[in-house]
């Protein structure tokens, strides 16, 4: 069995990270909320703004390497101000635990938009316009 192409590769990794990372803030919030003392906080729906930041980004950027990329990169950024905003958001959990959670999710979407990115460049400008 032949092995796709390295591109392909990191297009579904980065992809894979992606989803990943959306399932799990959207679990971890049905099941007890990301932040303050009820799962119902209102300030749970912040997550909502951080997914809606990907999806619509990979929306304009109709799934391609190099807009998805930026699209990730700015759902990274999203989920760090998050992140910020929760460590001075009174709530039960420690500041060390909110910095390694919002820290893991950062670190995936980041990661899927160097991956995006790195298809991108692969892939070439014709390519990108097809």
């Amino acid at each position: 069995m032949e092995m796709p192409p390295r591109r392909d590769r990191a297009f579904r990794l980065a992809a894979g990270m992606a989803l990943v990372a959306a399932f799990l803030i959207v679990w971890m919030n049905l099941a007890a909320g990301l932040m303050g003392i009820e799962d119902d906080d209102p300030a749970n729906l912040l997550y909502v703004g951080v997914l809606g930041i990907g999806a619509t980004g990979a929306l304009i950027a109709r799934f391609r390497p190099r807009g998805l990329a930026r699209a990730m990169f700015a759902t990274a950024l999203a989920q760090a101000l998050v992140g910020a905003f929760a460590l001075k958001y009174p709530n039960t959990a420690s500041p060390v635990q909110i910095v390694l959670l919002h820290g893991a999710f950062v670190g995936l979407f980041a990661g899927a938009a160097v991956l995006f990115g790195y298809a991108a460049r692969e892939r070439g400008p014709s390519a990108e316009a097809r």
